[in-house]
């Protein structure tokens, strides 16, 4: 199961539909500007059709896709991805005034065994605590990016802190690319939904474009920088979004 078609399949075989109206009000975790519109840009926009309300966590800062550009030094490139990164919301709908910039360093989101994990758990709790979302979107747990993994420890350990806690489902980047058999979820492991989306395809398309700093040579004094190729967007083309749901908390949702 080396390439992202295989391990597509294999999801695609266990997986079962789901509607938004199943999902509700949300909030959406994006370890880096973009991610929201990558992995669950078309639900967005759906929950946005039906009335739900959608919030936003970008949590780090992005500045290292182009780590080395004299003209977009680490300021300049914030505030272009923050920008996109609203941009993106306004082709989903989202009211701007839900996207929360967390500005955690890019590659350097706290772990469980970093001093600033504490500070981090309690910010992202606050939020859950004011939002009061039904269901939370963050990414998979095992995907390949640290950033990912330390995003989805986080909130986990915010929603440990709640009394009530939100339905969680989780979201799919890096593993089609970058994993490995370990990063897979195992049969008996999660649920997986699947939420077809052609009905928004092109709304989350233009979502996915905003992101002009990611998919375009915008910035080309960079040799080391990073790029969402075609090749690499091919694995978001499929007109359906993939999320995985701990067994132990499956909602009876056939």
């Amino acid at each position: 199961m080396n390439s992202g078609v295989d391990k597509a399949h294999f999801l695609e075989a266990m997986a079962r539909p789901i509607d938004v109206s199943q999902i509700g009000n949300a909030l959406v975790i994006a370890p880096h500007p973009d991610d929201e519109s990558l992995g669950c840009g078309g639900t967005i926009a759906l929950l946005r059709q039906q009335g739900f309300q959608v919030h936003v966590l970008f949590v780090s800062d992005g500045t290292m896709s182009h780590p080395n550009s004299p003209s977009y030094p680490a300021e300049r490139l914030r505030q272009v991805r923050e920008s996109e990164a609203l941009d993106a919301l306004r082709q989903l709908d989202v009211p701007v005034a839900n996207a929360v910039f967390m500005r955690q360093k890019d590659t350097q989101v706290p772990t469980a065994n970093s001093p600033e994990f504490a500070n981090s758990v309690a910010f992202v709790h606050r939020l859950l605590e004011d939002s009061k979302p039904a269901t939370v979107l963050v990414p998979w747990r095992r995907d390949p990016h640290r950033d990912h993994r330390a995003s989805w420890q986080i909130v986990s350990a915010a929603l440990s802190m709640l009394s009530v806690r939100p339905r969680v489902l989780e979201y799919l980047i890096w593993l089609w690319e970058l994993g490995n058999e370990r990063d897979m979820p195992g049969r008996d492991e999660m649920v997986v939904w699947s939420i077809p989306i052609e009905t928004v395809m092109t709304q989350r398309n233009q979502a996915i474009a905003a992101h002009q700093s990611q998919v375009s040579r915008l910035i080309d004094d960079d040799p080391t920088a990073f790029y969402l190729s075609p090749e690499l967007l091919m694995h978001f083309r499929k007109p359906r979004e993939l999320f995985l749901e701990e067994s132990v908390n499956e909602y009876n949702y056939a």
